[in-house]
C-alpha cells in the first residue's frame, strides 16, 4: 500500500469533516429509494410501491427526526453532532437536500408513472377528465357511502380552529355565504376508513383496444370535492385546497417514575393519537396566500415547514395498487425454501426436528430460506413436544395475528415453563405488543417487559428439552424480528444450534432480562450494553496489530446503520494501517471512505433491492483463522449502549463460508448496489458493456432453489 503524504500524527480522527451528518445520510438512504421508484428497469407497480415507501419513511422521519430535532432547537440546545452542526443548522440542512427529492418525486409520479400507468390500462384519473356517466356513479357513490362518514367543520369565533390528526388528508374549503357576502372557511376530513382511490365498476371504466381498462378510478378527496355542496347546503363554494399534516408522534416515557410501565405506554399512546406540536405542511402548489396564512398560523408553523407538491398528496397510499396483482407489472413471486439441513428431515416423517440441530448448527436466510417451515416450526414443535420443559424468547416486533404467539400460548396450556420478553418501547408497535402481552399474560405466560432504561432488541430463542434424563438446551439467535410478514420481504440470518455454550450464554441472557443479575461476561456471545463495544473494538484493533506486525487484515461488515463515532474513528485507525475493509450499509452511513490518509482502504456499498436488507453479518481475517458472527446489533451508540443486544459467533465452518459466499456476491452486485462517494453522493452501479447485470438478491433467489 502507497504511504499517504500526509502522516498519521497529524490528523486527527475526531475531526468533524470525516463524518457525515445522520440526517442528511439517512435522506440519501431514502433517496436510493426513490430511484428504484425512478429506475425503468424496475416493473411498473413495483415503481409505485417504491414511491409509496418514500413517502412512509419521510413520514416516519418528520414525526421523529425532524421533531426531535425541533424540541432541540427550541430548548437551545447547542451540542454539536460528530460532523459539527447545531440543531438549527441541521434542519437548514434537511430543507435545502429533501426539497428537490419531494420535488423529484411527485413530477416523476405525474409526468411519467401515471402515463405509464394509463398505458397499461391502470387509469388514474382527476375528477375533472371524467364523463357525465362516470360522474353520476360516483355521486351516487358519494351519497351512499362517503357522504354519511364525513364531519364538515367550520372555523369562526364560535366554532375555534379544529384539532388536525397526525397524517390526516383534509380539505380547507373557503365557502361564500350568499345572505351576508361573508367568506367563511371550513375543515373537511378524508376519512381514512374509505379507500383512499375510488374503482369505477368495469362497465364504466375507459376502454382500450375496445376492451375495458384493467382499472380505472379518482383520488377520494377530489369525488368529496366536488360534491361539496351537500356538505355545506344553501353556501356557494368559493374553493378548496388539499393539505396534510404531520406531527411530533415520538413517546416520552419516564421508565424510572413509572410504577407500571405497560400503563405509562398506554398513556402515552393516548397522547400520540391526539398527536404533539405540528412539523410539516404539505400542501398543493396551486393553494392561494390566505389559505396557507390561515394554516400556518393556526398550526404554528413557519414557511421553512411547507412543502409545496404538484400532483396528490400522500403518495404513501400507492401501495393498495400492489393489491392488483398483475404478473407482468410487478416482481415474479417468490416462494421461501426449507435449507438443505431441513429440507431431507421434512421428507422422513420419523426424522426428529431437534435431532437436526443436534446434528449440527443450521443457518437460515430470510427471506430465501422459509420462516413459517424453520423458525415458526421451532417454537411450534417445541409448544407441543412433551420433552420439552421451557421456551424462553425475546419479541421486538411481530405480527397482529402472529401464529408463534398462538404457539407460546399452546406451550403454556401444556403446563410449559413460557417466558417473554416482549419489548413495549418498539417505535409504533408499542399498541400491538401491549394487546400481546396482556394475551400472553392471561394465559399463564411470563411477560417482561424490558429492563429500565434499555430497549431489548435482541432476537433469541431459548428451547430447554429432557433428553435421556440430561436436559439439552436448543437457541435460535437471530438478526431480524420474529414477524412472519416482514420475514417474507426482510433478508435475515438466523442460527438453529444446541451448542451448549450458547445454550448457557442464553440461560444467562434470560435471567439479566427477567431477574435480578449484574452478569457481567459470556462464554461465547457479545451482549450489549455489556461487552459488544469492547469486543467490537477488539476485534477490529486485532487486525490493526495484525497489519502492523507484517500480515494482512481484512474486514467485512454488514449492517443497516454505521453511526457510531468511536467505531468509526477505530475504523478509521485500521484504513491506516493497512486493513481492507468493506462495509455494506443498507441506510445511514456517517462514516467518510476514500479520504487519502484517513479512509483510502475502506469502501462502502448500500444495496436496495426488492428485499429489504436487514440481516448484519461480521467478518474479520484474523490471520487467517477467520470468524464470522451474526446477530440483531447495528454499529450505532443506541445498540451499543443503549439497547440489549446479542451476537454470536459461527463456529460451524460451513455456516462460516456459506456467510462469506453471501457477503461476497452482494459486494459484487452491479445492478442494485450504490458505492458511497468521499463527498457523501451515492453512485449506482451499472454492468459494463456486454456484462450482465448480477443482483445479489436474485443470485440468492436462485442458489437457494438449486
Amino acid at each position: 500500500m502507497p504511504k499517504s503524504k500526509t502522516t498519521v500524527t497529524e490528523i486527527s480522527l475526531r475531526d468533524p469533516q470525516y463524518y457525515f451528518n445522520r440526517e442528511l445520510s439517512w435522506l440519501e438512504f431514502n433517496n436510493r429509494v426513490l430511484q428504484e421508484a425512478i429506475d425503468p428497469r424496475t416493473p411498473l407497480l413495483e415503481r409505485l410501491k417504491f414511491m409509496s415507501i418514500f413517502s412512509s419513511n419521510l413520514d416516519e422521519f418528520f414525526m421523529v427526526r425532524v421533531a426531535g430535532l425541533k424540541q432541540q432547537v427550541a430548548a437551545k440546545v447547542s451540542k454539536l453532532t460528530p460532523d459539527g452542526r447545531t440543531p438549527s443548522e441541521q434542519l437548514k440542512a434537511i430543507c435545502k437536500l429533501l426539497r428537490p427529492m419531494v420535488t423529484q418525486q411527485h413530477q416523476h409520479f405525474e409526468k411519467v408513472l401515471r402515463p405509464q400507468l394509463i398505458r397499461e390500462g391502470i387509469h388514474l384519473l382527476d375528477y375533472m377528465d371524467l364523463n357525465q356517466e362516470q360522474r353520476t356513479y360516483l355521486q351516487n357513490t358519494f351519497e351512499e357511502q362517503i357522504f354519511p362518514v364525513l364531519t364538515p367543520l367550520a372555523v369562526d369565533p364560535s366554532h375555534p380552529f379544529p384539532y388536525i390528526s397526525n397524517l390526516s388528508l383534509n380539505l380547507a374549503v373557503v365557502i361564500k355565504d350568499p345572505e351576508t357576502g361573508e367568506e367563511l372557511f371550513a375543515r373537511v376530513k378524508v376519512p381514512k376508513v374509505l379507500p383512499r382511490f375510488i374503482p369505477l365498476p368495469e362497465e364504466l371504466r375507459q376502454r382500450q383496444k375496445g376492451r375495458p381498462a384493467l382499472w380505472t378510478g379518482v383520488p377520494l378527496e377530489q369525488v368529496i370535492a366536488h360534491n361539496l355542496e351537500a356538505l355545506f347546503p344553501g353556501m356557494n363554494i368559493q374553493e378548496y385546497h388539499p393539505f396534510r399534516i404531520t406531527r411530533n408522534a415520538d413517546l416520552a416515557v419516564e421508565e424510572d417514575e413509572a410504577d407500571d410501565l405497560l400503563l405509562a405506554i398506554e398513556q402515552e399512546l393516548r397522547k400520540r393519537r391526539l398527536g404533539g406540536s405540528t412539523v410539516r405542511l404539505e400542501i398543493h402548489t396551486s393553494t392561494p396566500e390566505p389559505v396557507r396564512v390561515t394554516l400556518m398560523r393556526e398550526l404554528g408553523l413557519a414557511q421553512k415547514d411547507i412543502y409545496e407538491v404538484e400532483s396528490l398528496l400522500g403518495l404513501s397510499d400507492l401501495m393498495c395498487f400492489m393489491e392488483l396483482s398483475i404478473a407482468e407489472l410487478q416482481d415474479p413471486p417468490w416462494t421461501p425454501v426449507l435449507p438443505p439441513r431441513l429440507r431431507h428431515a421434512e421428507a422422513d416423517e420419523e426424522k426428529d426436528f431437534f435431532s437436526v440441530i443436534r446434528n449440527s448448527d443450521v443457518m437460515l436466510h430470510h427471506p430465501y430460506h422459509s420462516f413459517s417451515g424453520t423458525v415458526q416450526r421451532f417454537i411450534t414443535t417445541a409448544a407441543h413436544d412433551p420433552n420439552v420443559l421451557a421456551i424462553k424468547m425475546t419479541l421486538y416486533r411481530t405480527s397482529g395475528d402472529s401464529p408463534i404467539l398462538s404457539a407460546l400460548i399452546a406451550a403454556a396450556e401444556n403446563g410449559k415453563q413460557v417466558a417473554v420478553l416482549m419489548e413495549l418501547k418498539a417505535r409504533f408497535d408499542e399498541e400491538n405488543n401491549i394487546t400481546w402481552a396482556r394475551k400472553l399474560e392471561r394465559t399463564g405466560v411470563h411477560v417482561v417487559y424490558g429492563v429500565t432504561g434499555l430497549k431489548t432488541h435482541t432476537k433469541v430463542v431459548l428451547v430447554v428439552r429432557r433428553e435421556n434424563n440430561e436436559i439439552r438446551r436448543y437457541v435460535h439467535i437471530g438478526t431480524g424480528n420474529y414477524n412472519p410478514k416482514t420475514a417474507r420481504i426482510y433478508t435475515d440470518i438466523g442460527l438453529l444450534s444446541c451448542r451448549e455454550d450458547l445454550g448457557a450464554d442464553l440461560t444467562d441472557l434470560f435471567n439479566f432480562l427477567t431477574g435480578y443479575s449484574r452478569q457481567r461476561s459470556y462464554r461465547k456471545l457479545m451482549v450489549a450494553p455489556v461487552n459488544l463495544r469492547d469486543r467490537m473494538m477488539f476485534l477490529i484493533n486485532r487486525e490493526i496489530e495484525n497489519c502492523r506486525s507484517g500480515a494482512s487484515g481484512r474486514i467485512v461488515a454488514k449492517m443497516n446503520a454505521l453511526v457510531d463515532p468511536q467505531l468509526i474513528a477505530t475504523l478509521y485507525e485500521a484504513s491506516q494501517a493497512g486493513v481492507q475493509i468493506d462495509l455494506i450499509v443498507r441506510g445511514i452511513c456517517c462514516l467518510r471512505p476514500g479520504v487519502e490518509g484517513v479512509s483510502d482502504n475502506i469502501r462502502v456499498l448500500s444495496i436496495i433491492g426488492r428485499f429489504l436488507e436487514h440481516s448484519r453479518i461480521f467478518y474479520f481475517h484474523n490471520r487467517g483463522q477467520e470468524e464470522v458472527y451474526i446477530g440483531s446489533a447495528d454499529w450505532m451508540p443506541r445498540n451499543l449502549d443503549r439497547r440489549v443486544e446479542a451476537i454470536t459467533p459461527v463456529e460451524d465452518p460451513e455456516i462460516a463460508k456459506d456467510l462469506q459466499e453471501i457477503m461476497g456476491i452482494m459486494l459484487a452486485d452491479n445492478r442494485q448496489a450504490w458505492d458511497l462517494q468521499p463527498d457523501g453522493r451515492y453512485i449506482q452501479r451499472h454492468p459494463a458493456d456486454g456484462t450482465n447485470a448480477q443482483s445479489a438478491q436474485q443470485i440468492l433467489m436462485d442458489t437457494a432453489l438449486q
